[in-house]
């Protein structure tokens, strides 16, 4: 597969970030005391090893990948920001440690996946070769699902802040913004 420059040395960092992504999570499953939170992340696991096999493949195949990423459905949740506890267990940095608890755990994985995603996203905005490019999308709907699970499984735990917005701010947008009337708007310029 032709690539121009820009995109073999966005391909690149891709790939040392997902070498990363890889290696976190192994070390991940290895730590997690949480059953919930390991199953999570096992679930995961297979899908960013597809997504790295296919980055190899277009880093060093003439046709590309063959393959399509298995981009997970999003995990709806009932409004879990709205269900967050009455109160947040606080943290505090660890400036010595052999091994992360579970809150850690969760907290990098979501810090991986959301950084992952803002690299996709960037990443297919400059990108010409078409396939790649959907590759790219399909890899960040796939961390951007799995983020929205993390984020989920940490809000019920009392370990991410979520809060509903409060009705002032609601009202005050609702004054400043107003609909378009019209469905088709270019109907205006006819």
């Amino acid at each position: 597969m032709l690539l121009g420059s820009h995109e073999a040395h966005e391909l690149n960092e891709l790939l040392m970030s997902c070498t990363n992504s890889i290696q976190s999570m192994a070390l991940f499953l290895n730590q997690a005391q949480d059953t919930e939170l390991r199953d999570m992340i096992s679930r995961h696991y297979a899908v960013h090893i597809q997504d790295y096999n296919m980055k190899v493949e277009f880093a060093s195949k003439t046709q590309g990948s063959r393959d399509q990423l298995n981009v997970p459905q999003i995990q709806a949740m009932p409004n879990p920001g709205m269900q967050a506890p009455a109160s947040y267990q606080p943290v505090q940095p660890q400036i010595k440690l052999n091994q992360l608890d579970d809150r850690g755990i969760a907290t990098s994985y979501l810090l991986t996946l959301k950084r992952a995603g803002r690299e996709y996203a960037w990443s297919a905005f400059e990108c010409s070769t078409v396939q790649l490019r959907v590759f790219l999308e399909d890899a960040f709907r796939m961390c951007s699902h799995q983020a929205y699970e993390v984020w989920s499984y940490m809000v019920r735990k009392g370990w991410y802040m979520a809060q509903p917005a409060p009705d002032q701010t609601l009202q005050t947008m609702g004054q400043i913004y107003r609909e378009v009337p019209y469905h088709q708007p270019m109907n205006m310029y006819r």
